[in-house]
């Protein structure tokens, strides 16, 4: 099949970071969806793999030239606590070499057991991996760094959960797999010649002009640090809950990955957790940042050895390192939501009224992505106001800043309308179309919200089966991991 260019840098590493294996043929593949702007940006001929023969392949019945299946080791703590993990379900086939220079991983989920599946099937059903499916492309179409998915290719085969569910493979595209986890599961191992082999890799593969730096372990740190700052504070600005941050979920390339138990805020409330299995909220919608330097924390312990020989100096390095998360998440954060004001000046009291924004929303149990694309609209922010009296004040200090700034109306609009998505993957579409694909009865549902997801910034398309929140929140919504 034309256009593969699989190469496997991935396996020069020592072999504690990876295991052969070969995916376990499936009864009968056949495409749910197939990603067909993407597989053209990867060079793949889409026609080819529109077929049976495609389906195959991407079920894992087959390999591309070029493949070399591995299962990636690595550890993390989940939910704080330390576990020994691995690709349980996944299986790397290898890196391709897009049109345009990138090397990207393509790993399939759900393709059989491997040597770290802990008495796990290996298998994944239809309704998870078309969860991430719709997700990942969601976020790649707002503009949020993203594994993304190819394609989920029906098995033919049950999988056992709590009920019995149609069984399916997911071919997911990275900058790499490589997790925090990845960092830990070589420090677990007291091995620091694989941890700087590791290191040197990573480097090499996303950093590349870090390595002749005279300290390049602490900018690489240093670099991770900053893409997730940044990518936290994007999934803040959008209503992006995670929901399961543990460390083998955190990609060093600054890309979200592991799409679970996710989902967007409806009702803006910082506590809200839709995982079935975060019970606390420890992942809860305002934990998120603290969560992730708690994860950096925890690859800076993982990359002591690295910061010097001397651990009290190494931990000294590594602390000032970690601390720097917070300034750069806090930049991040405002001046992503600078931009969905509309302000282009900094003044000091911004964070101020952005976050007397916030309290108002979270007391009248306003839509988080209505309120910002209603302020992006005009006539729509006006009639909140009169319909409003306690949004009035606020509503009146914000003209008066916007009033402030050199920019005309006009340009803060067009400015508001770029950083505030008017369609985002809403829960219960989602669902709908989730039930309906997984049935195998109407794949429409599903057809319609993924192309209505490509435009989240088109604030002239009317699509009130996609725009709309539910008539009635649910606030016992909940979503599963999928294992």
């Amino acid at each position: 099949m034309s256009g593969w260019t699989l190469e496997r840098t991935y396996t020069t590493l020592p072999p504690l970071f990876f295991s052969p294996v070969t995916p376990t043929p499936v009864r009968e593949p056949s495409f749910v969806v197939l990603n067909a702007p993407l597989a053209e940006a990867l060079g793949l001929d889409v026609q080819a793999l529109e077929t049976d023969a495609g389906a195959y392949l991407l079920a894992g019945n087959h390999l591309p030239p070029g493949a070399q299946p591995i299962a990636q080791a690595y550890a993390g703590h989940q939910f704080g606590h330390f576990t020994a993990l691995g690709d349980g379900r996944a299986i790397l086939l290898g890196e391709q070499i897009t049109p345009d220079g990138r090397r990207v991983d393509i790993q399939l989920k759900g393709a059989g057991r491997t040597p770290y599946s802990r008495r796990g099937d290996g298998r994944a059903a239809v309704g998870p991996m078309l969860r991430e499916l719709i997700v990942s492309e969601a976020m790649h179409a707002l503009g949020i760094p993203t594994t993304r998915s190819l394609a989920v290719v029906a098995t033919g085969e049950p999988v056992f959960r709590e009920d019995v569910l149609p069984g399916a493979v997911l071919t997911r595209v990275a900058a790499s797999h490589i997790r925090v986890g990845t960092f830990q599961w070589a420090a677990a191992h007291q091995d620091v010649g694989a941890l700087r082999a590791l290191a040197d890799y990573t480097i090499a593969r996303h950093d590349p002009a870090l390595a002749g730096m005279p300290d390049p372990y602490r900018a690489f740190f240093d670099a991770v640090v900053d893409r997730q700052a940044a990518l936290v504070a994007q999934w803040q600005s959008v209503g992006f809950i995670h929901g399961v941050m543990n460390t083998d979920n955190m990609a060093i390339s600054g890309e979200t990955i592991d799409y679970g138990p996710c989902a967007f805020m409806d009702d803006y409330d910082p506590g809200t957790v839709f995982s079935s299995i975060d019970a606390h909220g420890r992942y809860a919608y305002g934990n998120q940042p603290p969560i992730a330097q708690w994860n950096l924390t925890r690859l800076a312990e993982a990359m002591l050895p690295l910061f010097d020989a001397d651990r009290d100096k190494a931990i000294a390095v590594a602390t000032v390192a970690v601390e720097r998360f917070i300034e750069r998440f806090e930049h991040e954060w405002l001046t992503r939501m600078r931009a969905k004001l509309g302000l282009f000046t900094a003044e000091p009291g911004d964070d101020e009224l952005i976050e007397a924004l916030l309290d108002w929303m979270q007391e009248t149990h306003a839509d988080f992505t209505r309120t910002f694309s209603a302020l992006a609209t005009v006539g729509a922010a006006e009639q909140l106001a009169h319909e409003q009296e306690a949004f009035r004040g606020w509503f009146e200090r914000w003209r008066t800043r916007l009033g402030r700034q050199p920019q005309s109306p006009a340009e803060a609009t067009a400015r508001m309308q770029a950083s505030s998505p008017v369609v985002i993957p809403r829960n219960h579409a989602v669902e709908a179309a989730i039930a309906a694909a997984a049935a195998q009865t109407d794949l429409e549902p599903l057809n319609q919200l993924i192309e209505g997801l490509r435009q989240p910034y088109d604030y002239t398309r009317a699509r009130p089966d996609i725009l709309a929140p539910p008539t009635q929140p649910d606030p016992a919504y909940r979503t599963f991991c999928g294992t």
